[in-house]
């Protein structure tokens, strides 16, 4: 699997493939898909394995387009 396959914008590839990344790590592959889509995820891996890109990159993802742009907050993490 690539992360061309889950969903993510073009901006948001671009940027994963000039980080030098090629392959998600499995909690990625799992949990990308479905928070691209919008809803909740609860996912549990070990430290080091890329939760935070599994939720950072969806939300970028979505952010970029659509109305939610021009609201305000426009995410936020605790």
């Amino acid at each position: 699997m690539t992360f061309s396959e889950l969903g993510l914008s073009a901006k948001v590839l671009a940027a994963i493939e000039a980080s030098g990344y090629t392959t998600p790590t499995p909690i990625q592959a799992q949990a990308i898909p479905i928070a691209v889509t919008g809803r909740d995820v609860l996912g549990i891996a070990q430290t080091g394995t890329g939760k935070t890109a599994s939720f950072v990159l969806p939300m970028l993802t979505r952010l970029e387009t659509g109305r939610a742009r021009a609201r305000m907050p426009r995410s936020l993490i605790l």
